[in-house]
C-alpha cells in the first residue's frame, strides 16, 4: 500500500492577514513543481479567505486550525464546517494538544467534531498523543489506545478514509524538543494496530499518520524514513517559508 506523505503547516496564532498572504504568496511559487504529495496550510481563522484567494489553483490546500461540532448556532466566537468549506477549506485540525491542553478538549469532543466535520465534506487530521509525564510513567501507549478508541468511537470505515491522524509527543510540542525517529515510528506503528484490531487491515494499511514535535528541516528526512511516518504536522518551522518548503521536499 502506497500512501501519499502530507506536510501541514500550523500556523497556530502567529501572522497578521498581510504576513499570511505574503508568505502563502512565496510557498506557492517556491512548491509549485513540487508533486507526489499532500501540501496544506493552517493559518488563523482571520486569514483564511485572503489566503485562500492567493493559493487557489495551487497545489497548496487550506487547512483550519480547528472546528465546531454544530453547523450554526448561538455558539459565540466559534466556526463550523460549513464555514470553513465556504471559505475554501478542504481540512480541518482536531484535538490539537494546545487544544486540549488550554481550551478543554477531550476525547468526547473531538469524536462530536470529527463527525460534523466529515459531514460537512472535510477532511479531518486528528491529534493524539501523550505529554511527558506519561511517557516517563510508562503510559504512552495506554493513553494512545484511550484517545484512539475514545476519539474515533463508532466512526465507520468509510468516515475513517478521510480522517488523517497526526501522533504529536505533547512533550515535543514547541519546545524544540523531538522524538526520535525511532520513538516516532514505534507510536506510528502502536497507532496503526490500534486501527486495525477497530477497523481491519485494509484501513489501517491505507490511512495516514504524521508526526508533529518539533519537526524541522535537519530532521524530517530522518523521519520520514520510517516506514509508518507518513508526513508532518509542522509548527514553528511552517512559519518561514524556505524553512517549509525544504521539509515539504524531504528526501528519504
Amino acid at each position: 500500500m502506497t500512501r501519499i506523505p502530507c506536510i501541514a503547516g500550523n500556523w497556530k496564532m502567529y501572522k497578521t492577514v498581510d504576513e499570511a498572504v505574503e508568505t502563502a504568496a512565496k510557498l506557492k511559487e517556491a512548491l509549485h513543481n513540487v508533486s507526489g504529495r499532500d501540501i496544506g496550510i493552517a493559518p488563523p481563522f482571520v486569514s483564511l479567505v485572503p489566503v485562500a484567494e492567493v493559493i487557489k489553483g495551487s497545489n497548496i490546500s487550506l487547512i483550519a486550525q480547528n472546528v465546531f461540532w454544530e453547523d450554526e448556532g448561538a455558539y459565540t466566537g466559534e466556526i463550523s464546517p460549513t464555514m470553513l468549506k465556504n471559505a475554501g477549506c478542504t481540512c480541518a485540525i482536531i484535538g490539537h494538544s494546545e487544544r486540549r491542553q488550554y481550551f478543554g478538549e477531550t476525547n468526547e469532543t473531538v469524536n462530536k467534531k470529527i463527525n460534523k466535520c466529515l459531514d460537512a465534506g472535510l477532511m479531518a487530521i486528528v491529534c493524539i498523543g501523550e505529554s511527558l509525564e506519561e511517557r516517563e510513567s510508562g503510559n504512552t501507549f495506554s493513553v494512545l489506545e484511550t484517545q484512539v478508541s475514545e476519539g474515533f468511537s463508532a466512526l465507520s470505515p468509510d468516515q475513517m478514509e478521510k480522517i488523517v491522524i497526526a501522533y504529536e509527543p505533547v512533550w515535543a510540542i514547541g519546545t524544540g524538543k523531538t522524538a526520535t525517529a525511532s520513538q516516532a515510528q514505534e507510536a506510528h506503528a502502536f497507532i496503526r494496530s490500534k486501527i486495525e484490531g477497530h477497523y481491519g487491515k485494509a484501513i489501517a494499511d491505507e490511512i495516514r499518520i504524521l508526526y508533529g514535535g518539533s519537526v524541522k528541516p535537519g530532521n524530517v528526512d530522518e523521519l520520514m524514513a520510517e516506514k509508518d511516518v507518513d508526513g508532518a504536522l509542522v509548527g514553528g518551522a511552517s512559519l518561514d517559508a524556505g524553512s517549509f518548503a525544504r521539509i515539504v521536499q524531504f528526501s528519504s
